[in-house]
């Protein structure tokens, strides 16, 4: 190399000076710092964007929990609700009665007489111990299991043979419709208070911005107690079937329905709205 350029040549040009520089090492030396400088802005860029997103998701998070969307709940006249059809299956028919139970054999009773031994016939002779000891005295005589039941248990008022259970007690109907229907103690606005102050909107429903109105469907019994609580309709998810059941079971005592001046049981149909504030 001329050695009025040495001043102004690099050390790479001087290191492949008189070197075939298109091989390729020259290029990657030549290169080196470039590489190494986008490598380290490459990774930096990399590293500011994952804290950022963690950061900004915290911050979101935080404002989130601190302003909690409210549910809002709206009270539905009754009037207003068409209930969803449910239709009801026919009940199966009754079970054939049971057959009766096996019977031991019986030996029909005869009342005593005394007489001489020459005088009774063949027929009205007395049975031995032996005979009867396995077997029932009854009003007749006739064969069956010696494992069997005395028939006089199976023996009733009428006959049959067959000893009737005793009846179910009588089940209390419950009306749809009657004179004066059910109602929440302090009214209707009573029922929306208690229903905004206790429902908590799920979390799962929540996130997934999923809304509606839940039919709710119980009992108040002729003391006003609140059973056989569930729901009715299509179903919404998110929960909210859940708390609707949740927060009805738990109100107090209503005020129970009267139908010719008694108190009787009715059948009720809640809806409640659930809607999410923007």
């Amino acid at each position: 190399m001329d050695s009025a350029k040495i001043l102004q040549a690099d050390f790479l040009d001087i290191l492949f000076e008189g070197r075939n520089k298109d091989y390729g090492a020259y290029e990657l030396r030549r290169k080196y710092e470039k590489r190494v400088r986008n490598a380290l802005l490459g990774t930096m860029a990399v590293a500011l964007l994952t804290v950022g997103g963690y950061a900004v998701s915290n911050i979101i998070r935080g404002i989130e929990a601190k302003n909690p969307k409210k549910p809002v709940i709206e009270q539905i006249k009754m009037e207003d609700i068409k209930l969803p059809d449910d239709p009801k299956t026919p009940p199966p028919p009754p079970p054939p009665p049971a057959p009766p139970p096996p019977v031991k054999p019986s030996v029909k009773f005869t009342p005593p007489v005394i007489k001489k031994d020459e005088e009774v016939p063949p027929e009205e002779e007395p049975p031995k111990v032996e005979e009867i000891k396995e077997k029932a005295v009854s009003t007749k005589t006739m064969e069956g299991d010696p494992n069997g039941i005395d028939p006089g248990l199976l023996e009733d008022s009428k006959g049959t043979g067959v000893v009737e259970a005793p009846p179910p007690p009588p089940k209390e109907e419950i009306f749809t419709f009657v004179e004066q229907p059910p109602t929440f103690p302090g009214g209707e606005e009573a029922l929306a208070k208690y229903l905004s102050k206790n429902i908590r909107y799920p979390r799962v429903a929540q996130e997934n911005g999923i809304s509606g109105t839940v039919f709710v469907q119980f009992v108040v019994d002729s003391e006003g107690t609140i059973k056989d609580v569930k729901t009715v309709g299509a179903k919404k998810g998110g929960g909210l079937e859940e708390e609707a059941i949740r927060v009805v079971k738990g109100m107090p005592k209503w005020k129970p329905g009267k139908q010719n001046g008694r108190q009787v049981s009715v059948q009720f149909n809640l809806p409640i709205r659930f809607t999410l504030q923007e």
